[in-house]
């Protein structure tokens, strides 16, 4: 999708952006969420290196605009895998709450239409507009029906046993391997996405 051609996302706007630490001292929860993804994120040396000599062109992607909420599963997951990328590249990374921004939301719309999130907007250095990303990587939308297979099975009338036994469930799944490899293939994704932007 064409990003519009006046974006609401001017320097000075992207500049009010949040650190990802300061973004994360002000959420009202998910924080032990967020550090989790962030220690287990790595990023290999291959990447990093790639990362880095993609930022250092002069048309490269050198910042990031991050939009996310709290609450959002995809969020904890995947915005600290962007600041590990960010800091592994030498990228500068704004967040932004998405709800707080609904008109810079507006132009990043998945499919035209759904408010998806977490969505990392790439600049080059002069601030022109590269690429965006969206939400999860290929790998987590073939692999949800696992989690679906998990979340699925609450209903309101359950007994509170039940519930807590199928949340605890959801938990270990997000501290397992396949959530895992949905943050290895977020990184490999970005990757992928910047060479063909800035190649």
């Amino acid at each position: 999708m064409a990003q519009q051609m006046e974006s609401v996302v001017t320097p000075e706007r992207f500049a009010q952006g949040q650190s990802y630490e300061t973004w994360l001292q002000a959420v009202d929860r998910n924080q032990e969420r967020f550090q989790e993804n962030y220690d287990g994120t790595r990023i290999g040396d291959d990447d990093a290196r790639a990362l880095r000599d993609l930022v250092a062109r002069p048309d490269g992607p050198a910042k990031c605009l991050a939009l996310g909420e709290a609450w959002c599963p995809d969020v904890f997951r995947g915005l600290p895998v962007m600041a590990r990328v960010a800091e592994a590249s030498g990228m500068e990374l704004r967040a932004f709450f998405r709800d707080q921004h609904k008109d810079i939301m507006a132009e990043f719309l998945h499919h035209g239409e759904h408010e998806s999130i977490p969505t990392f907007v790439f600049y080059t250095r002069d601030h022109r507009y590269l690429a965006h990303w969206i939400e999860r990587p290929a790998l987590a939308n073939e692999q949800m029906p696992a989690l679906r297979e998990i979340t699925g099975k609450l209903t309101p009338e359950m007994a509170p046993e039940e519930r807590k036994r199928i949340i605890q469930a959801y938990i270990e799944f997000q501290n397992g391997p396949t959530w895992a490899s949905w943050r290895d293939a977020t990184v490999k994704e970005i990757r992928a996405l910047l060479e063909e932007r800035a190649g």
